[in-house]
Order: C-alpha cells, then structure tokens, then sequence
C-alpha cells in the first residue's frame, strides 16, 4: 500500500473476541497533512468493529434540502400538448426531402411543444437519511449493542449463551 501511497490509520483491534484480538479492518488514506482521528464504533451487528474517522480541519456541509426536477404532467397538460401538436404546420417536415433535417425539424417542433406543456418543476424535499431505520429497529442495535458489551468483557458463559441467542432472534 505505501507504494501507492496510502497508510493505515487504524492502530486498534478491530476485532475482539473471547479467545483472540486481530486488526483486519483498516482505512487507507493518502493525505498527510490533515489531522485526522479514528474510533471504533461498535454497532453490535457483527462481530468486527466499524471504523470512524474524522478529519479535523475539514469542513463539508450538510443539505438541509434536496431538490429534485420533475414535469408537471396532469391531465390538462396533456389535453394542452395534444392540442398544441394539432394546431402545429408540419410543413417544414412534411416537405423536406433529406431524411436528416426532416427528422431535426420534426424533433425541434416536438421538443418545443412538448417543454411548453410539460415545464420543470424544482421541489424542495426535506433531507432525511436513513428514512428505513424505524424506532424499532434503533432499538433493538441498542439492546443488542449492549449485549454484545456485556458478553465480551465478562467471562460467563450464561451472558455468552443469551447474547448468541438474541442475535438468533434478531435475525
């Protein structure tokens, strides 16, 4: 990797188990000269830590709104585009003996009535990540979060046992 030029930022065990700790989830980057710190974050849905890292000292805004573009497309649209396509001369299509510029007259004539009947509309739409996660589903990778805790700092096979459980269950 350091051929590349890329490091590992990941110093800590990503993995931690009963029996054994290794470090085979790593973040590569090839900046140097930004400050920069990583942390788990123990989600309690696998057995391997994610990694978080931070850059200090740089700055990325969030949208508070998306917007996106559509067409309004109703049916008194619809009715103006029909209407305007039957009152439009198609001469400058009908007329022209070169296939190239008969299809182009014919496309902008379309296009020009059709962008008339159909205008874009810009909607604002509110910025919501994550619109899946439900409350319940929050609460259940915080339960489980904390069972998976509990059961790698203790030695007891019960907590081991009720942990292993769970994850049967959540799934």
């Amino acid at each position: 990797m350091a051929s590349f030029g890329l490091f590992s930022t990941v110093e800590s065990p990503t993995r931690i188990s009963y029996q054994s700790c290794t470090q085979i989830d790593n973040i590569f980057i090839n900046i140097y000269n930004h400050d920069f710190s990583v942390h788990p974050l123990i989600n309690g849905l696998s057995d391997h830590d994610g990694q978080i890292i931070t850059f200090l000292n740089i700055v990325n805004s969030v949208p508070r709104h998306i917007s996106t573009i559509t067409r309004k497309i109703n049916r008194h649209s619809i009715m103006n585009f029909t209407l305007l396509l039957s009152y439009e001369n198609w001469e400058d299509v009908f007329l022209e003996k070169d296939v190239n510029i008969l299809f182009n007259n014919f496309l902008n004539t379309y296009l020009r009535i059709f962008y008339a009947s159909f205008p874009n509309i810009k909607r604002k739409n509110a910025y919501n990540p994550k619109l899946w996660l439900t409350t319940g589903i929050r609460i259940s990778c915080a339960n489980k979060r904390k069972l998976y805790l509990t059961y790698r700092k203790s030695n007891n096979p019960t907590q081991r046992q009720y942990y292993k459980s769970y994850c049967q269950d959540f799934i």
